[in-house]
């Protein structure tokens, strides 16, 4: 009962991780708004646990959030006309850009936090981080693969929040990585339906 009551704050901060998760599969709008108020809580726990790495990918999670939210409410110009977004696949030639974009982060981030910061998993933290914020950009565009991309950032992240006693995160995580399938399945049946 102690531990429930000393981590109350990342206990919701979890529940409210679920509940997005649960709005990103289903394709809901209010995934954005439930996901930016957890992410602005998130920005205290990392900032506790010394994540700081993951920090950053908070903010940039409040900045691409909005930027999601208004093409998932509003749709994208195509051709002139305003059309809705649509689950569609990543190019090869997106996958490479997104690739490179991935490993500079994960290098930057690495050298930045080894560098000047006090954490003690300065690489790991960075590598998840650098792979979140290109998954996270792919979601803004409902390409599919975001959900493979999350799947290894969830799966590896599980280790890292198990190191840090972040156990409620750990938890979070397991489940994020069941629901990463689970969405990927539903999201490639729809994207089949469709075309």
């Amino acid at each position: 009962m102690n531990w429930i009551i000393e981590n109350y704050f990342e206990l919701i901060a979890a529940a409210l991780g679920l509940v997005s998760i649960y709005l990103q599969i289903r394709q809901h709008l209010w995934y954005w708004p439930v996901s930016m108020f957890m992410v602005s809580m998130y920005i205290l726990i990392y900032f506790n646990a010394q994540l700081y790495a993951e920090i950053s990918l908070q903010v940039y999670y409040l900045v691409v959030s909005v930027y999601g939210w208004y093409l998932w409410a509003f749709g994208v110009k195509v051709k002139g006309h305003t059309s809705e977004l649509r689950i569609s696949s990543t190019s090869t030639g997106l996958w490479v850009v997104l690739m490179g974009i991935a490993m500079a982060l994960f290098f930057l981030l690495g050298w930045i936090l080894d560098s000047f910061t006090d954490t003690d998993v300065p690489y790991w933290d960075s590598f998840v981080t650098a792979l979140s914020f290109v998954a996270t950009w792919m979601l803004a565009r409902k390409k599919i693969e975001n959900l493979l991309v999350l799947i290894v950032v969830d799966a590896i992240s599980i280790s890292i929040y198990l190191y840090k006693e972040l156990y409620a995160t750990m938890v979070l995580f397991a489940v994020l990585t069941v629901l990463a399938f689970v969405g990927y399945s539903k999201w490639l049946k729809e994207m089949k339906a469709k075309y």
